[in-house]
């Protein structure tokens, strides 16, 4: 995890994942998104900038908005869904690989909806999916938008946990976003790249995957 690229990604180091966990393939979507809204346990209903919602990634919503949703996904499945930790978020997008990219060493284009990335369609974000998945059959975990993960903030993994789970002590106020997004350079779409914003907060390239607990 991690790499030795930037500050806030050293240490690089070795985690442990003990317990097998179920994340989505795709970002949540505007249509997933609204049937939370449509009932009231989604308490915003965000806009999309004019570019549709249906199977696009639902953007402007706040790290607090996710966690609302995955309280209302839960209680609406009878199953334990949540945000994925940043360790468990990184693991899943690196399905396995530990190149820059999951693809290999170098951006390429057509692997990821990013500013750079060689995307026919320019800033703004594209229906969930338009892309082939990695390894694990994971969806956009480069580009298009950035996803919120459970762990607060820190300047870097010194005296992170060792294991998969998230990271409950340092700026709390701030947690961490993965992925990057569709304005986003190369360099921070990389498998690796991190990123933080408030937690009540709503930003227009800002979304997430949930991850649901197994037995």
């Amino acid at each position: 995890m991690g790499s030795n690229d930037t500050p806030y990604e050293k240490p690089e180091h070795t985690i442990s994942i003990r317990k097998p966990f179920a994340i989505g393939r795709r970002e949540v979507t505007f249509a997933e998104w609204d049937q939370c809204a449509d009932i009231g346990a989604c308490r915003v209903r965000p806009e999309d900038h004019g570019w549709g919602r249906g199977d696009r990634p639902v953007i402007n919503v706040s790290w607090e908005d996710a966690k609302l949703f995955v309280a209302w996904l839960s209680q609406k499945t009878a199953q334990k869904y949540r945000l994925p930790s940043e360790a468990e978020w990184e693991y899943a997008a690196r399905a396995g690989t530990r190149t820059p990219f999951w693809w290999g060493r170098d951006i390429g284009g057509g692997h990821a909806q990013c500013e750079g990335c060689g995307s026919p369609i320019k800033q703004q974000v594209v229906p969930a999916g338009s892309f082939r998945p990695n390894g694990f059959g994971l969806y956009d975990t480069s580009g298009n938008a950035a996803e919120w993960v459970e762990d607060c903030w820190n300047d870097s993994y010194r005296n992170a946990p060792k294991d998969a789970s998230p990271w409950t002590s340092g700026d709390c106020r701030l947690r961490v976003l993965r992925g990057g997004n569709f304005l986003s350079r190369a360099s921070d779409v990389r498998s690796s790249a991190r990123f933080r914003y408030d937690v009540d907060v709503r930003y227009y390239a800002n979304g997430f995957r949930v991850v649901r607990e197994l037995p």
